[in-house]
């Protein structure tokens, strides 16, 4: 099976040297959209424009596909006093 490597860019990269066993691309996409979410999920400025991005390459450092994201509160939404982008 092909190895894919997820290496993390957030102002700080860090590489995943080990990576982890696939059947395919795709199931490298889902573990990506996956573990993207559980990494952006904690990170508390991430609605200031904090800009974070999930790299995925192959065995020999080829870039396959790259996550990027950026969360912008809009003004309508600091005028609703919410200041993490939460809807409580």
């Amino acid at each position: 099976m092909p190895r894919y490597h997820f290496h993390i860019h957030d102002g700080v990269s860090i590489p995943d040297p080990v990576g982890r066993e696939l059947p395919d691309l795709a199931a490298a996409q889902r573990v990506a959209i996956r573990f993207a979410a559980e990494m952006i999920e904690p990170i508390s400025d991430i609605w200031s424009g904090h800009e974070w991005r999930l790299e995925v390459t192959d065995a020999h450092g080829l870039t396959l596909f790259l996550l990027d994201f950026v969360g912008t509160l809009a003004p309508a939404a600091q005028q609703h006093g919410s200041q993490d982008g939460s809807t409580r």
